[in-house]
């Protein structure tokens, strides 16, 4: 007769104490993107004394905070065991995650400032590099997220090197993202596909590999912004006024919403959609900067 398993006891002070902090930090680097795991990694080590405390506590993190405290000792929990358990304990202190209302989704897409990050994409030129240039271009281009976009290109560098980018860019000249699950299928965030236009990779083939710490440095030395990350936003929203659908926009940057017609129906062509994601590629290559430049 099967036995359902005695519940485990809350962690406590001395098991924390004890705990192989190094163990978990390579299996959260494994497992999370790197930054991700950084950022993991700071608030176990911070808060991780919660999981054998008063999760009233966790009310008193500063909002900005709160999630990604909690959304860490959960990750703790599932490392030691101890997930349903802490998950139960939440829900009996009535702490939840916080997700924005409606007021405030329309107060970001009300006073969103996209409208001038061409301007500030101009502006920027002068301080890269070569390869950090092509880089930006090749984030533009894509949608991808910052930490996809800088593996992916130095992946395509390195495949190049060892004559096996056919690998990754098929014959059709889809850059198969999927097929290297360890670096883009990521849980919660992943990328399947990218299109990008031929010319793009045959330049970031003869390039030097690129990292971000470098370039976040030098804008922060002339005390520029770094606004890298809204070039995804507005790839998403530039396809869908140029000729994509919502559900192709989601599928190029990553998403697969749990939709019976996406999940069991939906039957895309993908070279019709290569064609169409092209010619809207070609428009956001001709878009100019506003004539007033925005200060830094």
């Amino acid at each position: 007769m099967n036995r359902r398993p005695l519940a485990r006891k809350a962690p406590s002070e001395e098991d924390l104490g004890s705990f192989d902090w190094i163990a978990f930090k390579d299996w959260v680097f494994k497992k999370y993107a790197p930054s991700y795991a950084r950022t993991i990694m700071g608030y176990t080590k911070k808060y991780g004394h919660l999981l054998y405390g008063n999760l009233r506590d966790i009310d008193l993190i500063t909002e900005s905070c709160r999630n990604n405290a909690i959304k860490s000792l959960i990750i703790l929990s599932k490392y030691m065991g101890y997930h349903e358990e802490f998950k139960s304990a939440l829900k009996s202190y009535g702490i939840k995650l916080y997700r924005p209302d409606a007021l405030v989704c329309f107060t970001r897409l009300y006073t969103n400032t996209n409208s001038d990050l061409w301007q500030w994409y101009t502006d920027v030129q002068p301080v890269l590099n070569a390869n950090e240039k092509l880089l930006f271009e090749y984030l533009r281009l894509s949608g991808l997220r910052k930490e996809e976009g800088v593996t992916s290109f130095n992946k395509i560098i390195e495949l190049s090197k060892q004559n096996k980018l056919d690998c990754y860019v098929n014959e059709d000249g889809f850059l198969e993202h999927f097929q290297f699950k360890k670096l883009f299928l990521r849980g919660t965030k992943n990328v399947y596909l990218s299109i990008v236009p031929k010319r793009l990779i045959d330049e970031i083939v003869k390039s030097e590999p690129v990292g971000y710490n470098a370039i976040l440095k030098r804008l922060q030395r002339r005390k520029m912004r770094s606004r890298i990350c809204e070039l995804r936003d507005a790839y998403g929203t530039f396809m869908i006024q140029n000729g994509l659908i919502k559900e192709e926009v989601d599928l190029l940057q990553g998403r697969i919403p749990p939709s019976i017609f996406i999940r069991h129906y939906w039957s895309p062509s993908f070279k019709e959609l290569k064609e169409r994601t092209l010619t809207a590629l070609e428009k956001m290559q001709t878009i100019q900067p506003n004539p007033h430049p925005t200060t830094p």
